[in-house]
């Protein structure tokens, strides 16, 4: 009995799958009622499923525009799918449970461990209460400082919601956005020479994509005196990135009238526009610039970017800082003949390693097949040349990154396609690895232990 017991038992990645499905399976639901369309007509369940995946796995496409589609009712679920996709919805159901005395038993560490990316239950609470604390003070500030801007444009009332709504959007790293006043699908380009703006969801989508572990792991440090080694590897990556992105985007934008070369935008601003755009690739999805102005190779160096996305046990997705930084690591170890994965005086592990080439490998398999797909619901776009080929792989990276950001062709696609990027969508916010793992219902680790002989083969 108790073999076919253990058959039915439900791994903690399932558990999280089965929690995000659901919610967002609620969400679709509630945004389908009259009360959340302003024609008061149900806006279609595939367009409400998008927009709730979109919601929960805090990614930021849209099939249609938030403000003119959504009344304020529907403006409210989408902003609480997007606060429960970020925090994480173990973490929300922790904390309920916490306040009102309930015990978090071992199946629900495990669950909270699967969500932060952790590989131990250890300080698991105490990591769920910082988390709380982190998010209402960022959220917090970020309120208060867009409220200024917003007020003077909207009013009192609507200003301070606005606040709200993109103070959270931004810090959960998504990029819905309430601005089709300006026109359907605006984003921020209305705002772009509006630097305080622009640097206050800049730095909310930097702080959220750093990772909640990585920010009290710093708020520590001074007590501690150190910082682990991910808060190390996350910080670096981080910042080269930003640095790079920023060089990058200014020296290929700089003189596109489209974009940056803007004659209305001044030489500070489009410095400040040139960071934005390094930033919000990483997995936010707002757009200051006009993505669709882009040179080709500013779209791919955007794909790049969105492909990395932002740090584990954070708001966003891709495949992560600390695999990308695992990865190079792991190329100028071969490149050197070495055996060891040494960075800061320690030493990786080699499953670590592999855990990260992994990652990368599923990643671009999910990419690479949903962007054929697209291609075969799409072959009478292609062919009468409304969008092509870098506009399709620009809208897969960026749902599997969880960004966002898209050169257009979200609102036209078909229902194929729909469907194809809410899968995409929902493996990129819970990885493709907890994916894989769920499906196959066992632990990394093979409980038959035995191994076949060895071999060589000739690799390269």
């Amino acid at each position: 009995m108790e073999r076919n017991k253990n058959k039915f038992n439900i791994l903690p990645v399932q558990k999280l799958i089965f929690a995000f499905s659901s919610v967002i399976l609620l969400g679709a639901i509630a945004l389908t009622l009259p009360i959340a369309s302003k024609t008061g007509e149900c806006v279609s369940f595939i367009d409400a499923l998008f927009t709730a995946t979109s919601a929960v796995c805090v990614t930021g496409l849209v099939v249609v525009d938030t403000f003119n589609t959504y009344t304020i009712f529907g403006q409210i679920v989408i902003i609480l799918l997007i606060q429960m996709g970020g925090l994480g919805i173990m973490t929300i159901t922790t904390a309920v449970f916490l306040l009102f005395g309930k015990r978090i038993t071992l199946k629900e560490r495990l669950v909270l461990a699967e969500q932060y990316n952790m590989d131990n239950l250890q300080g698991m609470i105490k990591l769920t209460l910082g988390v709380l604390l982190v998010t209402l003070f960022f959220e917090a500030c970020g309120t208060v400082i867009l409220s200024f801007r917003f007020v003077p444009v909207y009013g009192l009332g609507t200003g301070i919601f606005y606040g709200i709504f993109h103070s959270i959007s931004a810090f959960c790293n998504s990029g819905f956005d309430l601005m089709g006043n300006f026109g359907n699908y605006s984003s921020l380009v209305p705002f772009q020479n509006d630097p305080v703006m622009i640097l206050t969801i800049g730095f909310l989508i930097i702080f959220g994509g750093i990772g909640f572990a990585v920010i009290t792991d710093v708020f520590h440090s001074k007590k501690q005196k150190k910082v682990s080694l991910q808060t190390k590897c996350v910080l670096v990556t981080t910042a080269i990135l930003l640095i790079l992105g920023t060089v990058f985007f200014a020296l290929a934008e700089w003189h596109n009238p489209k974009t940056l070369g803007n004659p209305d935008m001044s030489i500070p601003n489009k410095l400040v526009n040139a960071f934005f755009q390094s930033v919000t690739p990483r997995t936010a999805g707002y757009d200051a610039i006009g993505n669709v102005g882009l040179t080709m190779p500013s779209k791919f160096m955007t794909m790049i970017l969105m492909f990395i996305g932002a740090s584990p046990g954070s708001t966003g997705g891709g495949i992560k800082t600390t695999t990308f930084f695992v990865a190079m690591l792991f190329v100028y170890a071969t490149f050197r003949g070495k055996t060891d994965y040494t960075i800061f005086k320690k030493r990786l592990l080699t499953r670590q390693v592999m855990r990260a080439l992994t990652i990368i490998l599923l990643a671009a398999m999910v990419v690479i097949i949903g962007a054929m797909l697209l291609m075969v619901f799409e072959q009478a776009q292609l062919a009468a040349g409304s969008f092509g080929l870098e506009d399709i792989m620009y809208d897969v990276i960026s749902a599997f990154g969880t960004v966002g950001l898209t050169l257009g062709i979200t609102p036209l696609l078909s229902l194929g396609s729909k469907l194809v990027l809410i899968i995409i969508m929902f493996i990129g916010r819970v990885g493709p690895l907890t994916i894989a793992i769920a499906i196959a219902n066992k632990l990394s680790e093979n409980k038959n232990m035995f191994h076949y002989p060895e071999d060589r083969m000739m690799i390269g």
